[in-house]
């Protein structure tokens, strides 16, 4: 396998390349969060497992269908860049930038991309910010 192919198999690994490349995507429609004692019938965009529960991320319809509170509106924003999960600094570059508009912002990473999580009311600005942050680099 070529050195290009090898990146791209396992993912991006420098700082500035990720920041550059990142391309913020927006997934459309709200997500919320939730706690549920079994998946068994719950249809979840992700989930992790932690000893108070299974943590859920839900599309509006799944979380109104299974009851969860929907008071607390999220935007879906995708990092379309292949991150390794090697990679050192991507997180805390994207929270510093985010931090600094005073965004909360929770992070999920998958095997090729990093998830952000953001208050719905703030996705547009957080979208700027980030847009800002990969113009720097």
């Amino acid at each position: 396998m070529t050195s290009a192919n090898a990146t791209r198999a396992r993912g991006e690994t420098d700082l500035d390349v990720l920041l550059r490349t990142m391309r913020p995507e927006p997934v459309a429609g709200d997500w919320f969060f939730s706690t549920v004692e079994s998946l068994e019938g719950v249809d979840a965009a992700a989930t992790v497992l932690e000893p108070e529960g299974i943590s859920v991320v839900l599309d509006r319809a799944e979380a109104e269908r299974i009851g969860a509170d929907t008071s607390r509106a999220y935007r879906w924003i995708t990092l379309r860049v292949h991150s390794s999960l090697e990679a050192v600094g991507l997180t805390a570059a994207v929270s510093a930038a985010l931090t600094s508009h005073g965004i909360s912002c929770n992070v999920i990473a998958g095997a090729f991309h990093d998830h952000l999580l953001v208050p719905a009311a703030r996705a547009d600005e957080a979208m700027r910010a980030l847009a800002a942050l990969s113009a720097r680099h």
